[in-house]
């Protein structure tokens, strides 16, 4: 069946329409962005502006529109950091609804880590082992660390390369010692989640998700997103230094020059890559591997994997597995 995954997110709005069934590998049909930038359309007290609000609900009835047109069965809408935080979500969630009949879930950070590490695992195989996963997002860093499908770490912190970039790199250029002070920040407050993910086992295969790692490793020499997703592309602590060194001392203007970044992404790359930086020193991983799959195509299988219609038999045990996103029949999407 054709899907829509609509992902709201601290900088963009994602539709990701693909072709997917069970047991097989989600096709992409199409990909559409919207810059927002919610996490910056907040007042003092943490609530999202009625611009905000305004804009988010015109974009989400726009890719709404879209996935109707596109042939879309179902609607899989969710939002992460920005709507989970604000201290409105529940005014802005039911403006949403109100507006454009789509009913956004609000993913906790932990059930980010662990459908992103689905989506991980199921890419890489069986044969991978046991899999860490790192995944740095406009307000928020996950981590996740187990050797099935369902992670026997997962933790989410509140490092997103946004998030950094508002609270500790405001000048553009950052300048040299404010870099250092946030690296040594850093340092600090990965101590004891760094040990927490650990202490299921070391990893057989350290994995980096999101755009960040992706914009990350094509700086630093992997191939471009051109060459496809089953190109091998890997991110080293060595050339991932370099880079920052390089990128820091740069304008935001200029970062958006560089081959593999966008100017919606060039104003957070420095928080990034010091968040990758810091998270790679604390863990002792000397190279990432980067999977082109993460959070949107972690959903897609778990829906894909749990029968939506099934009821549980009267008296039988109760799983106590968490439900799957529930989608939204796309005939009722657009009014």
């Amino acid at each position: 069946m054709r899907l829509g995954v609509l992902d709201v997110g601290s900088n963009t709005v994602h539709l990701l329409v693909v072709d997917a069934h069970r047991g097989g590998h989600p096709l992409p049909m199409s990909s559409t962005k919207a810059t927002l930038r919610l996490s910056e359309n907040m007042d003092d007290r943490g609530r999202i502006t009625p611009e905000g609000s305004a804009r988010l609900t015109r974009t989400v009835a726009e890719f709404a529109s879209i996935a109707k047109t596109s042939g879309c069965v179902e609607l899989m809408p969710f939002a992460t950091s920005a709507v989970r935080e604000a201290t409105n979500s529940e005014e802005v969630l039911a403006l949403v609804r109100a507006e454009t009949g789509v009913n956004l879930r609000v993913l906790s950070g932990v059930d980010e880590a662990r459908n992103t590490f689905l989506a991980v695992r199921r890419w890489y195989g069986w044969s991978a082992g046991r899999i860490l996963n790192l995944d740095i997002g406009g307000g928020s860093l996950e981590m996740s660390n187990g050797a099935d499908e369902d992670p026997d770490v997962a933790l989410s912190l509140q490092l997103g390369a946004g998030r950094l970039t508002r609270d500790w790199l405001r000048h553009d250029p950052p300048g040299k010692r404010r870099v250092a002070v946030l690296r040594d920040w850093l340092d600090a407050e990965l101590v004891i989640p760094t040990k927490q993910l650990l202490e299921p086992g070391r990893p057989d295969l350290a994995v980096g998700t999101s755009k960040t790692f992706r914009s990350l490793a094509r700086l630093t020499g992997a191939a471009p997103s051109a060459a496809g997703p089953r190109v091998r592309r890997t991110l080293t602590s060595s050339g991932l230094r370099q880079l920052i060194a390089f990128i820091s001392r740069m304008t935001a203007a200029d970062r958006a020059e560089l081959e593999g970044v966008s100017s919606d992404r060039s104003q957070q790359l420095v928080a990034g890559a010091l968040v990758a930086e810091a998270s790679m020193r604390a863990l002792s991983l000397d190279t990432l591997e980067i999977c082109p799959w993460a959070l949107r195509e972690g959903l897609i299988l778990r829906k894909l994997d749990t029968d939506l219609d099934s009821e549980p038999i009267a008296g039988g045990a109760q799983s106590d597995a968490r439900p799957p996103l529930e989608g939204t029949p796309i005939e009722t999407v657009i009014r």
